[in-house]
């Protein structure tokens, strides 16, 4: 240690964390009690924050993508002067507490982003760095680097192992993203014991093979060779950086350097046992000495005064680029999504198409006027349709673009889009196959819980993709996407629809939202409309007097109830045809809405949908009928399939009568 404040703030921290955790009877101290000294020289000596506005724009970012080591960070965040609390701490993990066992955005001020699978942390760390690197090619001018500050991520041994850290490791250094800096805390440990067991690559190797700067630190307890090693790493501007620093898994504890020590708490004497082979005086639970709280006030202090010289720069920069200034401010501000952003005109000139070529007419007229929305596809784009024309591609040496090539690393698509986000500054939107969904649900589902705005498009959407066969056809993916709470999921039944789905997309800030598109052409309908933005609605009753049947679908099958309806009507069976581009979004609407598109008293239905049938039975009823698939495909021209699994009029007219009876 470089001195005894430094040792006493370490230990203070490592006490803190060890504390709450039995506290809890739950909790990881394996982490805190080794990486608290690279996290600590961290903080005390070169990350830039401000504890009093954890939102500061240029702040530096920090993210704990060994999320179980979550006690160390709210420790942390207490001694540096964050709104965490003794009280928050003492309430480690329980219900209603700003600390809960893995960090959570938006739940504790100074947590940069909600990590807790392996691997997404680091993704996401790679996300704040390409972002930090777009806006700093988009608003930094000779001698004003309005952007300007780097971005770290805490790994452990768990995380480079999950295939998503080679994804994303790969990504930034191809983009040379110089201001990512990992600290590995590398102790050799996971809870089934030794890495020996199943990690033995040479590291290094790898990380030099990715295109990172590979520092070593032999003692996880020398944070003067750690702050040189940081320092070292900042000034590499072409390269990402990774300090291996060498860590004993609870040190100092009766446990230390066993897998014992990696998820499970310590009792209260082997807590006053690693009190005393750390050397610490005090007795007291959750004590912090009276050095480290006045030390405390400096560092709010500090942070106040970085902040200030800072807007001291953006008033110059306002002064001297007012145009530039008021862009900067509408990116970091979300407010280009503010209000229209199709043209005039647009939808009323749209043309019968697959609904992947209208979302990309939608994306391209979107994009001249939200000039923040960023995005790309997982080496999909010429399929997806989700280039933006004349948008530039993102690159090492040119960080202008507006399309990313994430290359075939659907996983870290998703989280990188995730950091991008979280970091502020761009509207994100990802892309590939709907088959391939699974690939980066995990992401998805962080996306949801952190109620990221990201847009998903997912095309290919059904047995209509054919020749390609069952591993293409996605059949449960729509179902899947469904179930996770906050994602709101648009299948379109026509470019109308498409477009309506990316207006509502747009304008909502609060949640993610999944596109559901068509390869195949569809027709442009003459009756679907706005209304798409409440989830349903009616389409058309065919004829007159009382609805005898109710006809439901989303997508492509919209077109086959239409005509249905027509068949009924001239069999005298009155029809109501209505669209559900949106379960989720009609779930919102109010209950007499929801009545007035599906009145309760009509229990003849039919639900038409090519995927699982297990989110109809809520909408079929008890004389309902539906037309699903609960099996997978099989290859072959995408009509031929379509209709041998019973996606045509006739079998939707027979289901009808059916229903009647």
């Amino acid at each position: 240690m470089s001195n005894q404040l430094d040792q006493l703030s370490v230990n203070t921290i490592r006490m803190l964390s060890v504390e709450a955790i039995t506290k809890a009877n739950s909790g990881h101290p394996g982490l805190p009690l080794g990486a608290a000294p690279m996290v600590y020289e961290l903080y005390a000596h070169h990350l830039k924050y401000n504890p009093g506005n954890a939102k500061w724009v240029n702040r530096d970012r920090f993210v704990l993508s060994a999320g179980h080591g979550s006690a160390l960070l709210y420790a942390v965040l207490h001694v540096f002067g964050y709104p965490v609390s003794i009280e928050d701490i003492q309430n480690f993990r329980q219900i209603g507490s700003i600390t809960p066992g893995h960090p959570e955005y938006g739940v504790t001020e100074g947590v940069e982003i909600s990590t807790g699978p392996l691997g997404q942390g680091i993704a996401n760390a790679v996300g704040m760095a390409l972002a930090e690197k777009m806006l700093a090619a988009r608003f930094n001018k000779e001698g004003i680097s309005l952007i300007d500050h780097y971005t770290y991520v805490l790994v452990g041994d768990g995380c480079l192992m999950e295939g998503i850290s080679y994804e994303a490791m790969s990504l930034a250094g191809n983009l040379k993203l110089g201001k990512l800096i990992v600290l590995y805390d590398s102790n050799n440990i996971t809870i089934e014991g030794s890495t020996d067991l199943t990690f033995t690559e040479d590291s290094k190797k790898r990380f030099e093979g990715a295109g990172f700067q590979v520092l070593f630190i032999e003692d996880g307890n020398d944070i003067d060779a750690i702050g040189k090693a940081i320092e070292e790493a900042k000034n590499e501007k072409e390269k990402p950086s990774i300090i291996v620093v060498k860590t004993k898994i609870g040190y100092g504890s009766p446990k230390e350097n066993t897998a014992g020590v990696h998820g499970s708490p310590l009792s209260k004497e082997e807590v006053l046992k690693t009190k005393e082979n750390l050397g610490i005086t005090w007795e007291e639970e959750f004590f912090v000495p009276e050095e480290v709280k006045e030390e405390r006030k400096a560092y709010v202090q500090k942070g106040k005064e970085q902040e200030e010289e800072w807007n001291q720069l953006l008033m110059y920069y306002q002064l001297k680029y007012p145009e530039e200034y008021w862009k900067f401010i509408q990116y970091v501000h979300g407010m280009y999504e503010e209000g229209q952003v199709l043209d005039d005109g647009f939808i009323e000139n749209l043309k019968a198409a697959a609904t992947r070529s209208a979302s990309s007419d939608a994306l391209q007229n979107i994009a001249k006027n939200v000039p923040n929305l960023i995005g790309g596809s997982a080496d999909l784009g010429p399929s997806n349709k989700t280039v933006i024309k004349d948008g530039g591609s993102v690159s090492g040496d040119d960080a202008t673009g507006r399309n990313i090539h994430f290359g075939i690393r659907e996983h870290a698509m998703g989280a990188i889009a995730n950091g991008i986000t979280a970091h502020g500054g761009f509207r994100t939107y990802v892309s590939t196959f709907l088959s391939f969904s699974d690939y980066l649900k995990p992401a998805v589902r962080m996306a949801a819980l952190m109620k990221l705005p990201i847009i998903y498009i997912f095309t290919h959407d059904s047995l209509f993709v054919g020749e390609d066969g069952p591993t293409h056809q996605p059949i449960e993916q729509v179902f899947a996407l469904r179930s996770i709470p906050n994602v709101t999921v648009f299948r379109p039944a026509d470019p109308k629809e498409t477009v309506y789905a990316w207006d509502y997309a747009i304008h909502h800030k609060e949640e993610p939202v999944a596109f559901i598109l068509t390869r195949q052409d569809v027709p442009l309908l003459k009756e679907t409309n706005e209304n798409t933005k409440k989830g349903a609605y009616v389409l058309k009753d065919f004829g007159q007097g009382d609805i005898d049947v109710l006809l439901m679908a989303t997508g492509s099958e919209v077109e086959l109830i239409l005509k249905a309806g027509e068949v009924l009507e001239q069999e005298g069976i009155h029809a109501r045809v209505i669209s559900m581009p949106s379960l989720e979004v009609f779930k919102k609407q109010a209950k007499e809405y929801q009545e007035e598109i599906i009145p309760s008293g009509v229990k003849a239905r039919v639900c038409v949908e090519a995927g699982i049938t297990a989110p109809w039975y809520q909408y079929a009823g008890e004389k309902g009928k539906i037309i699903g698939i609960d099996r997978f495909g099989i290859s072959g021209p995408g009509e031929q399939v379509m209709k041998q699994y019973g996606f045509t009029v006739e079998n939707i007219v027979n289901q009808a009568k059916e229903s009647l009876k």
